[in-house]
């Protein structure tokens, strides 16, 4: 087991990496759950994963909450069902939310906490790739809405993030690649040797080698920990966790959450981005190509769905990024070296989204 602390003071919590970690979840985390626990997940989760979890939490109270499945039901309806049914479990400001299952379980169950009694604990335990690698740390939580993705939630920070490497057995292949995209960003936005090494390993990572999963999903963790640490709230440099997702974002929107997966959108997301990165940063075109090589080495989409440029500047104008009117590109200057660009000239957007 590897261990990663996120550091923002009063408020740190681990981040516990390993194989097998889910049965020693009262010996790892116990003491930031208390004497009760409500677990949030979906039916296909449960299926696997709640007996064992309860089990491991035997001497702590546990009531259990299944949400429906789906990006189509990170809502703000699926936020209020799971509300109401905490108060009429009757929890009180000591009960542990426990998010067990990927993104949507993490978000939808993340901000039921934030918002219920004015905020319960929570602790995230992820068992997507995406979730393991992104979305359960660092505290953002939220649902959608039909004008843009992640347009209502709130910053709440989990009191600790357990990481079972075995979850991902049962994960299917889909959503597997689909977290790949994240681990690539990190490698794009802020370690090139990072990079260097999962275009070295895609077979292993594709076959789920637990040896390199771990190592993926600790080196994805490491590097969002230290981000957060230094900005928690997205003032500045955490926008670079967003490389490719001002794109996502506007085809996920586009196309109906769930027809394509988050990280399938990020994927051609990056791409688009690295595009942008070009002619606008100077990225050497061999680290373009690069980025698209392995995009599509894990059978991910390198290229977005037909929309027109008025309509991608639609959706994008929403996005969460956008200050005083100016949207935030998250670009690279290099393989390994983000930045967030606020001064990008229309005719280089139109560009690469017209060829």
């Amino acid at each position: 087991m590897r261990t990663l602390d996120v550091s923002l003071g009063d408020r740190s919590y681990p981040i516990h990496i390993g194989s097998g970690l889910l049965g020693q979840t009262c010996e790892l985390i116990g003491d930031r759950i208390g004497k009760r626990a409500v677990i949030v997940t979906n039916a296909a989760i449960a299926a696997h994963y709640v007996t064992p979890l309860r089990s491991a939490l035997a001497s702590i109270k546990t009531d259990v909450i299944v949400v429906p499945d789906g990006e189509a039901h990170k809502s703000s309806a699926t936020v209020h069902d799971v509300v109401t049914r905490l108060l009429e479990l009757r929890v009180d400001r000591a009960t542990t939310v426990v998010a067990l299952g990927g993104g949507v379980v993490g978000d939808v169950a993340g901000f039921a906490a934030a918002i219920c009694l004015r905020g319960l604990p929570l602790v995230q335990i992820p068992t997507t790739l995406l979730a393991q690698v992104d979305s359960s740390v660092g505290g953002k939580t939220g649902v959608n809405h039909p004008l843009g993705k992640n347009l209502i939630g709130a910053f709440w920070q989990p009191r600790a993030v357990l990481i079972d490497v075995e979850c991902l057995r049962t994960l299917p292949a889909r959503e597997l690649k689909a977290g790949l995209a994240e681990v690539i960003k990190y490698g794009a936005i802020r370690d090139a040797a990072f990079f260097d090494w999962l275009e070295q390993n895609v077979s292993r990572l594709v076959e789920r080698d637990s040896v390199a999963l771990e190592h993926a999903i600790h080196a994805s963790c490491r590097i969002k920990a230290e981000i957060v640490a230094a900005d928690e709230r997205e003032a500045g440099e955490r926008a670079l966790l967003n490389f490719g997702h001002t794109f996502g974002h506007a085809i996920e929107t586009a196309e109906g959450y769930g027809t394509w997966l988050h990280g399938e959108a990020v994927a051609a997301g990056m791409v688009l981005a690295a595009r942008l990165s070009e002619s606008v940063c100077g990225l050497r075109a061999n680290d373009r190509e690069r980025i698209v090589r392995l995009v599509d080495a894990f059978d991910l989409p390198t290229s977005p769905p037909k929309m027109e440029p008025t309509r991608w500047y639609e959706l994008m104008s929403r996005d969460k990024k956008v200050t005083d009117g100016a949207m935030r590109f998250v670009l690279l200057e290099a393989l390994g070296r983000g930045v967030v660009r606020s001064d990008v000239a229309t005719e280089h957007v139109k560009a690469i989204l017209t060829t």
